[in-house]
């Protein structure tokens, strides 16, 4: 069996093209100054969590895009922070 011929595509509007596939590479992360990044606390007996369940979800959300392991994650998320004027400890 022989294989089939590619397929030629031709584009016609060049510098378009080129501008979306710029933008495919662009990353864009925000997160909410607002937000509850620490727990607040639980009122339990034992020791009370650090982080708000929405940071980890962010942060376990980001390892899993990217497929980091836990310790770049951590590092990662530290300097986006950092980027975004954030002093948040992660």
């Amino acid at each position: 069996m022989s294989k089939p011929a590619p397929t030629r595509c031709r584009t016609l509007n060049g510098s378009s093209y080129n501008a979306s596939l710029r933008e495919r590479g662009s990353l864009t992360v925000w997160f909410d100054p607002g937000m509850a990044w620490h727990a607040a606390p639980s009122g339990k007996q034992g020791r009370q969590q650090t982080f708000s369940d929405a940071a980890i979800q962010a942060c376990l959300t980001i390892k899993v895009l990217f497929g980091l392991p836990l310790r770049q994650t951590t590092g990662f998320v530290a300097s986006l922070l950092k980027l975004m004027g954030l002093d948040w400890s992660v």
